[in-house]
């Protein structure tokens, strides 16, 4: 520990790198502690840099920084987890960046959230297990996330008439915060059919850890009922699209033709 006020240490995920200068970069954190914050890595690109290799993205490391009048300054770091084997793959690879990206855009500076920063740890982990099941995984996380932003979305009772869904298809409405009876989504012009399969996989990955939700079995056609209500969800909070979905997508097509290719 430090007795000089000016420094500080956290541990954190580095989940954003942005070029400063030739050799510089401008790193975003979330922290365990303080939430997300940023800080200038100075010379970090630069061959010789004793930094470099523990800030490097999607890492987990104890980071020692000094305060700045506008950004603080890193001045030291040691990993504590690299997650080498996300990172060995083109697949598990792009949902870290997915996963970063998504963290960074639903938190605000200086907003901590121990259970969020655990869950991505978990979650970074769960990518390098060599059974991990990608998509599973994409749609645990982005419903946690919801439930730890305040984003969370009614599942379980009409939005609008608090009666409680019935096992047919209803509707989701990003707009409303959750699902809609199909009486009260019939008032309405835009909206998002949901069948009673994806309803109950949402609860399930909105309520339940991840040892119980790993257990659910999905058809393609489900996952992507489930893939375009929550990516619907997730564009209408942002207001913009996820620049790392598109990349992750492609990816993944080219991994599903590779593997039918040898079958």
């Amino acid at each position: 520990m430090t007795n000089n006020p000016h420094q500080y240490q956290v541990e954190a995920i580095v989940i954003k790198k942005t070029r400063l200068g030739e050799a510089g970069r401008i790193l975003t954190l979330y922290t365990a502690k303080s939430g997300k914050l940023q800080g200038i890595a100075k010379g970090v690109s630069k061959t010789k840099s004793k930094l470099s290799g523990h800030l490097e993205l999607l890492s987990y490391s104890q980071i020692s920084l000094v305060r700045g009048k506008n950004l603080d300054t890193i001045t030291g770091s040691q990993t504590i987890e690299s997650f080498l084997p996300l990172k060995s793959s083109l697949e598990p690879l792009s949902y870290g960046i997915y996963f970063s990206e998504l963290l960074n855009h639903f938190c605000r500076e200086g907003d901590a959230c121990h259970p969020l920063f655990v869950l991505s740890i978990n979650t970074f982990k769960e990518l390098c297990q060599p059974d991990c099941n990608y998509e599973l995984l994409r749609y645990y996380y982005e419903m946690k996330l919801f439930n730890e932003t305040g984003y969370r979305p009614c599942l379980r009772e009409c939005v609008t008439c608090r009666q409680l869904i019935k096992a047919t298809t209803n509707h989701f409405i990003a707009s409303a915060g959750g699902i809609l009876c199909a009486s009260c989504a019939a008032r309405r012009y835009i909206n998002y059919p949901i069948s009673v399969n994806a309803l109950k996989v949402l609860r399930v990955l909105q309520e339940e850890d991840y040892t119980t939700a790993r257990r659910l079995k999905l058809s393609p056609s489900l996952y992507q009922e489930v893939s375009r209500l929550t990516g619907h969800y997730i564009s209408y909070i942002l207001e913009r699209d996820v620049k790392s979905l598109s990349w992750l997508e492609e990816v993944r097509k080219h991994t599903v033709t590779r593997q039918s290719a040898l079958l």
